[in-house]
C-alpha cells in the first residue's frame, strides 16, 4: 500500500473545514493561505492542489484545466501565486529557463490588466503553459530541489547577513539557506539579501531577487519566504560556478565598498536636486560608454552633490536603452530574448524598484552599483542607432498611418521600420496608449525567448518614469524588440485563445 507523505497529507487538508467552505480561491483571495497553511512551508494550504496542477497536469490538458479554473471563479492572481511556489518547489532558483519563468509571473499579470476582458488571462496562461512544460522537462515533482530547512542558532547579537555572505561565498548550500532562515523578518531578509545581489554582475541576480520580493503581496507572508530563498540559491549556485571555472571574484566587491567611501554615500542622505535634461542626457552617455569603474565613479559624484535617486534612475535606464537601440544584432539580427539591450534594460528596473526598498544606505549603493552593472558594454553594440543606420523615410504624419506602418514592420520582422515609424510617431507627440496596445500584442502572442513578457513591462515602467524629453527612446526600443521576436508564436497560446474564445 502507498504511504502519504507529510507534504501530500497537508495538501489534501489545506485550510481545514473553515476554508474548504469559503472554497480555496476565495480564501486565499481573502488572504488567509499563510496563517492557514501549517507549519510546513513548502507545503502550499489551500493552494496546495492548484500547485500540484501547476506541476503535474500534462501539457495536452494544462490550459483546459486552467480555463476551467478562471470559469469557476479563480482569480489570474491565484494562478499567478501557485504558479510561482509550483516553479520554487522545483528550480529552486537554479535552472535558466525555470526562474525566467518565474520571473515573468508578474510581468504577464500586470499584461494581462491592459487587454480587453476576453484576452486578459492570455500572457498569464502563456507563462504557466511555459512553467509547467520546463516542470515536465526536469523530471516534475520527483525532482523538488526546496527542502524545509532549520534556521542555523545564532548567539544573539551576530551579524547575520555577514554570516550570510560568508556561506554563500564558501559556497556552502547548507549553511546560506540555514542562515537565511535564522533572518525571521521578511524585510530584513529581502534587505540581507542586498550586499549579494550587488556583489557579482549577472543580470538574473538582480531581477530574480526583485521578482521574488515583488511577489510577496500575491503568495502571502508566509511564502514569501519560499521565493527569496530561490535568490539565495541562485547567488550560491553561481559562486560555485565562478569557482569551477577558475573565474577571478568580481571586482565590484572591491570597487563598490571604495566608491561609496570615497564619496561619502553611506553618511549622505540622498539629494533631490533634479537634474536638467542636458544633465540626464550626460550622465546617460557617460554610463553607456564608459566602463563599469567609470560609471560607477559618475554616478557617485552625481549622488554625492545632490542630485536626486530619480534623475540617476533616469540616466541609468536611458543607458541600457541606448545598447538596445545600438545594437547590432545577433548573427540572425535579431535583438529579443538576452540581448545586451534586454537584459541591461531589464536590470536597470528592476534596480530602480530594489533601490526604494530600504534605508538610504543601501539606496546608494544599489545605483552605484547598478551604473556599474549597465556600463562596460558599449563595445558590444554599434556605434549609432540601428534604425537610423537604415536611413528609413518615414514621411507622414498621420498617427492612425504610423501605427499601420509600425504594425506592418513588426509583422515583417523589420526592426529597422518598426523603430523608425514608432520613433516619428513620438516626435509627433501622438497618445502613448495606441502604441503601448499595438505592441502588446505581439508581447502576448510571440514566445520572446523567454523575455517578451518582462521587457514589455520593463518599457511600460521606464516610460512612465521618465521625462517626457526622453521617454519616446523607450517606446521605440520596444517596437524594434517587437519586430524582432513577432512571428515565433508561443506554445499553448493557440489552446488558449480557443478556450477563451479569445
Amino acid at each position: 500500500m502507498a504511504r502519504t507523505t507529510r507534504r501530500e497529507f497537508l495538501g489534501e487538508v489545506g485550510g481545514g473545514m473553515f476554508v474548504a467552505s469559503l472554497g480555496p480561491a476565495l480564501a486565499f483571495d481573502l488572504g488567509l493561505s499563510g496563517e492557514l497553511a501549517g507549519d510546513d512551508e513548502l507545503t502550499f494550504g489551500e493552494l496546495e492542489p492548484l500547485v500540484r496542477r501547476m506541476q503535474e497536469t500534462s501539457l495536452d490538458k494544462l490550459m483546459p484545466a486552467l480555463v476551467a479554473e478562471l470559469r469557476s471563479g479563480t482569480s489570474l492572481k491565484t494562478l499567478v501565486a501557485a504558479g510561482s511556489l509550483a516553479n520554487a518547489r522545483v528550480f529552486a532558483g537554479e535552472d535558466y529557463q525555470g526562474y525566467h519563468c518565474m520571473m515573468a509571473l508578474v510581468p504577464a499579470l500586470a499584461m494581462s490588466r491592459r487587454l480587453p476582458a476576453r484576452q486578459a488571462a492570455l500572457p498569464v496562461l502563456k507563462v504557466l503553459f511555459r512553467n509547467t512544460a520546463r516542470i515536465h522537462a526536469v523530471g516534475g515533482r520527483s525532482k523538488e530541489k526546496l527542502e524545509n530547512v532549520e534556521p542555523a542558532v545564532f548567539e544573539r547579537g551576530r551579524d547575520l547577513p555577514k554570516a550570510l555572505e560568508r556561506a554563500v561565498y564558501r559556497p556552502d548550500m547548507e549553511a546560506a539557506e540555514k542562515t537565511f532562515a535564522a533572518i525571521t523578518d521578511n524585510d530584513d531578509a529581502f534587505a540581507d539579501l542586498q550586499s549579494l545581489v550587488r556583489g557579482d554582475i549577472n543580470v538574473h541576480r538582480i531581477v530574480l531577487a526583485w521578482r521574488a520580493w515583488d511577489m510577496r503581496t500575491l503568495v502571502g507572508a508566509r511564502f514569501a519566504r519560499v521565493l527569496l530563498r530561490e535568490a539565495v540559491r541562485f547567488c550560491v549556485d553561481q559562486e560555485r560556478i565562478r569557482i569551477s571555472h577558475n573565474r577571478p571574484v568580481p571586482r565590484i566587491r572591491s570597487v563598490l565598498p571604495k566608491l561609496l567611501d570615497d564619496h561619502g554615500l553611506l553618511t549622505k542622505t540622498p539629494g533631490n536636486e533634479t537634474g536638467s535634461d542636458a544633465w540626464v542626457d550626460e550622465l546617460s552617455t557617460v554610463i553607456w560608454k564608459s566602463s563599469r569603474e567609470d560609471a560607477g565613479e559618475a554616478v557617485a559624484k552625481a549622488l554625492a552633490s545632490g542630485y536626486s535617486p530619480d534623475s540617476v534612475c533616469e540616466a541609468i535606464s536611458l543607458a541600457a536603452t541606448q545598447l538596445l537601440l545600438n545594437d547590432r544584432g545577433r548573427d540572425d539580427g535579431a535583438v529579443h530574448g538576452a540581448s545586451v539591450g534586454v537584459h541591461a534594460s531589464d536590470a536597470a528596473n528592476a534596480w530602480r524598484h530594489v533601490a526604494r526598498v530600504g534605508d538610504h544606505k543601501h539606496l546608494m549603493a544599489t545605483l552605484v552599483a547598478a551604473a556599474y552593472h549597465t556600463a562596460g558594454q558599449s563595445s558590444r553594440v554599434g556605434k549609432s542607432p540601428f534604425h537610423e543606420t537604415k536611413a528609413v523615410d518615414v514621411e507622414t504624419t498621420d498617427a492612425t498611418r504610423l501605427l499601420a506602418g509600425v504594425g506592418a514592420a513588426v509583422e515583417a520582422n523589420d526592426q529597422a521600420k518598426a523603430a523608425a515609424y514608432a520613433e516619428r510617431y513620438g516626435k509627433l507627440g501622438h497618445a502613448a496608449r495606441p502604441m503601448f496596445d499595438l505592441l502588446l500584442e505581439t508581447a502576448t502572442s510571440a514566445d520572446g525567448a523567454l523575455h517578451a513578457e518582462k521587457y514589455y513591462n520593463t518599457v511600460l515602467e521606464e516610460y512612465q518614469a521618465t521625462r517626457s524629453a526622453f521617454r519616446w527612446r523607450h517606446v521605440v526600443a520596444l517596437a524594434r524588440v517587437s519586430a524582432s521576436e513577432s512571428g515565433t508564436p508561443a506554445p499553448g497560446l493557440q489552446q488558449a485563445r480557443k478556450l477563451l474564445h479569445a
